[in-house]
């Protein structure tokens, strides 16, 4: 007797079924999981334009020379006193008007004339005079990185600078690579005092019964020893180790305007006022800035009035 026709099952798909097949010998539990695979297209980042190129280096340019315009410009605010009509003094101005301190467009108008002189000696050195970080030569990008430079003559601060770039691996060296390889110069070829006079700085009083008194008090150094600073404070002149004082790091300025500061008090302090006006002398002594305030200016100028009275 003939067997009846079978019936023909439904085909069923699995996960499994639309996987490639797997090799036997690596298969195991994880390589039987479920496997998605998506495509991503790739994205293709067009070149730039001629256009977009000039335009690129031009902004870049403006960028690497914002600090030396600022400096450019304060300079010649401070030295054409094109604040006078609304300000008494280029300091006041310049917190009124920028919100930093003098010494801050002081340091802006130092470092012009440092991109300045790098400027000038680097054409002097190559053929093609655009000069810019991505150019011939690298260049200074902000105050900070050429700071360390201000002391030191033009030569040396292209030479300095140069050691600084090699040392950055041919990119803007910091300014503490800048300041490392100066004070490595400095080092090796001044003398062991290395103040100067008119410097401004700071008594150290520390283990130093002779100090008493006196630590925490700027000082103006007057005479420049093997190894001690005659300084000058607001009540008198004393000699100091080296070790006891710390300079500030003022600019040119800022040592001057703090001189003109220190005769003020001094007059004031041999006039014997009476001991409130010593407590206040003593503590414009300490001022840890080159300018004084409105209110201090004001009590110093009435002061100064009393003495001639």
């Amino acid at each position: 007797m003939d067997n009846p026709p079978r019936k023909r099952k439904k085909a069923t798909s699995t996960s499994s079924d639309l996987q490639p097949a797997v090799n036997p010998q690596n298969s195991s539990p994880q390589n039987n999981q479920d496997v998605v695979t998506i495509d991503v297209p790739a994205v293709e980042v067009p070149e730039l334009t001629p256009e977009e190129q000039s335009d690129r280096l031009h902004l870049e340019r403006k960028v690497e020379r914002a600090f030396f315009e600022a400096g450019k410009a304060l300079a010649e605010l401070r030295d054409r006193r094109l604040y006078r009509s609304t300000h008494r003094t280029f300091e006041e101005y310049c917190r009124d008007r920028f919100g930093h301190s003098r010494q801050q467009s002081n340091y802006l108008i130092a470092a012009a004339g440092v991109y300045e002189n790098l400027t000038t000696i680097g054409c002097q050195n190559v053929a093609n005079q655009d000069l810019t970080t991505i150019c011939c030569q690298i260049l200074p990008t902000n105050e900070r990185q050429i700071r360390p430079l201000n002391k030191l003559e033009p030569q040396q601060q292209q030479e300095v600078w140069q050691k600084a770039v090699q040392k950055a691996g041919g990119k803007v060296p910091t300014g503490k690579i800048v300041k490392d390889i100066v004070q490595s110069i400095m080092e090796r070829t001044q003398v062991p005092n290395s103040y100067q006079l008119g410097e401004v700085c700071q008594i150290l009083a520390k283990d130093n019964p002779e100090l008493r008194g006196k630590g925490g008090c700027w000082a103006i150094v007057t005479q420049v020893n093997d190894f001690t600073c005659t300084v000058r404070t607001w009540d008198g002149e004393l000699t100091v180790g080296l070790k006891h004082l710390k300079s500030y790091e003022y600019l040119p300025e800022d040592c001057q305007q703090m001189q003109e500061v220190c005769d003020r008090i001094s007059r004031v302090y041999s006039s014997g006022l009476g001991e409130s006006v010593q407590s206040f002398l003593e503590s414009l002594g300490k001022l840890k800035r080159v300018y004084l305030t409105g209110l201090e200016e004001k009590v110093l100028r009435v002061l100064e009035t009393e003495m001639k009275d």
